[in-house]
């Protein structure tokens, strides 16, 4: 039996790069032998992921997952964090999808957060600060006067326990200690990535003994051509939202929830992103949609590159979804994230959906990212 195409990478002997440019493909034979599953039965496809003990940190573990649908993946506990993601394109090539780091050096700082699960709370709170049943609580502030992704050590920076807990499943377990961050209460947290026939499921769940605020996302950063040195903006975005969350000059939210139709921010159509960015005159999105159908799994997002032909969607049950488009390390519009998500600031906007977890509650978020046939 004929195995799947093998996806074409790009080492440093061959091809050398400055040290801090993202790479979306694997750069050594040992990660090339952790990114790929060339099989050539059924049977060998639904084999146990590898699970490789990183030389400088013993206790991290990288897992690949994949499935006969031609979907494959790389896992990393540093972060809970999707380091690859190898989809086809409409000739059948396999490329990895995401950005990310070449080096292990690097991704152990990650400062944009590529990949990682990040909490404990997604986006922003206001000053760091915010207040909950009386008292008032002072946050670590890393992104100017205001608290981004869980603070200075949010979950992308600690490694998580992980298990096998299926064919082509993985689980990550975290406790986050009372005052982590400034945050109260113990909060046990878990991830759960599992590939399937062309799509990849995270899955958190999460519980407290004191009331916090909860919010997580997966921050992955996609570029459809499997090509780094591409741009973005020639991809279609449609976002299944009429409304979104206009910002301040630090990106904090006004309060306002106002409509897209007849602005920058509408996306109800697929649209190139070039021609949105150039409408809003300025040079990046970072802003949270208000989406149509919170509360059950349902279609978020939708990406298309045309030269590629590869398609995501983004399902998800939570209110909002992040679009970020920028510069990634000076990469300009290399990439872009759609992050579902609560909306940012919630802690301290009593009028937006509540973020609070308090004790004998579970918190449930499930992000699904589907890969229709290439068109």
């Amino acid at each position: 039996m004929q195995g799947r195409p093998i996806a074409k990478l790009r080492t440093l002997e061959s091809s050398p790069l400055p040290a801090d440019e993202p790479l979306a493909h694997v750069t050594s034979v040992r990660k090339i032998l952790l990114a790929l599953c060339f099989c050539v039965t059924p049977s060998a496809e639904a084999s146990e992921p590898a699970r490789q003990p990183n030389p400088d940190h013993p206790s991290m573990k990288t897992f690949t997952l994949s499935h006969p649908s031609g979907i494959e993946a790389t896992i990393s506990s540093l972060g809970a964090t999707l380091r690859t993601l190898s989809i086809p394109d409409r000739r059948g090539s396999l490329e990895n999808i995401l950005i990310g780091h070449h080096s292990e050096e690097h991704w152990q700082e990650n400062t944009s957060f590529f990949g990682s699960s990040v909490g404990r709370y997604a986006n922003r709170i206001a000053k760091g600060k915010f207040s909950l049943d009386g008292n008032t609580y002072t946050l670590a502030t890393n992104n100017g006067a205001n608290h981004l992704h869980g603070g200075k050590k949010g979950f992308d920076k600690v490694i998580w326990e992980a298990e096998r807990t299926g064919e082509h499943s993985v689980k990550f377990s975290h406790l986050s200690p009372d005052g982590e961050e400034g945050y109260p209460g113990n909060l046990n947290v878990s991830i759960e990535f599992t590939i399937g026939d062309r799509s990849l499921s995270w899955k958190a769940t999460a519980t407290t003994d004191k009331p916090t605020p909860v919010n997580l996302t997966s921050h992955s950063y996609f570029s459809l051509s499997g090509d780094p040195s591409d741009s973005v903006l020639d991809h279609l975005l449609q976002i299944n939202a009429k409304a979104y969350l206009p910002t301040d000059d630090t990106l904090i939210p006004t309060g306002e929830i106002a409509p897209v139709a007849g602005t920058p921010f509408d996306f109800t159509q697929p649209v190139p992103i070039g021609r949105k960015l150039a409408e809003k005159q300025g040079t990046f999105f970072d802003h949270n949609f208000v989406l149509n159908a919170p509360g059950n799994l349902s279609p978020a997002a939708r990406l298309r590159d045309p030269g590629s032909g590869r398609i995501l969607e983004v399902w998800s049950d939570q209110p909002g979804i992040q679009f970020y488009l920028g510069s990634p390390q000076g990469h300009k519009y290399s990439a872009l994230c759609l992050e579902p998500q609560k909306y940012p600031d919630s802690p301290n906007r009593p009028e937006f959906p509540s973020s609070i977890l308090r004790p004998g509650e579970t918190y449930h978020h499930e992000i699904l990212f589907k890969f229709p046939a290439s068109e």
